[in-house]
């Protein structure tokens, strides 16, 4: 079954997160996961969210999902996140 990280992310130093996005690109492929969503414009429809940067990947299952965040390929990088950027970040198990 499907999973999605969800990141809604406050950037503060943009030129170390352009270096944390193109290194995280590649981990998130290594494994089986794509990104659907990355940075386009977002519109609140309903309620106060008004996230800046907006994120969802799909990885073919839960397990892949949290394998791919705990791996040494992107913990690696992480820290380029956690030092130019806010964010939050969950996992949702799909329906389909």
């Amino acid at each position: 079954m499907s999973a999605y990280i969800v990141i809604q992310i406050q950037v503060h130093d943009p030129a170390t997160y352009d270096e944390y996005r193109v290194a995280a690109t590649p981990t998130v492929g290594l494994y089986g996961g794509k990104y659907l969503v990355r940075g386009g414009r977002v519109e609140t429809l309903e309620g106060a969210w008004q996230p800046s940067r907006f994120v969802i990947l799909e990885f073919p299952s839960v397990e892949r999902a949290k394998a791919w965040h705990a791996s040494p390929e992107y913990q690696s990088i992480a820290p380029l996140r956690y030092r130019s950027a806010t964010s939050e970040m969950i996992v949702a198990e799909g329906t389909a």
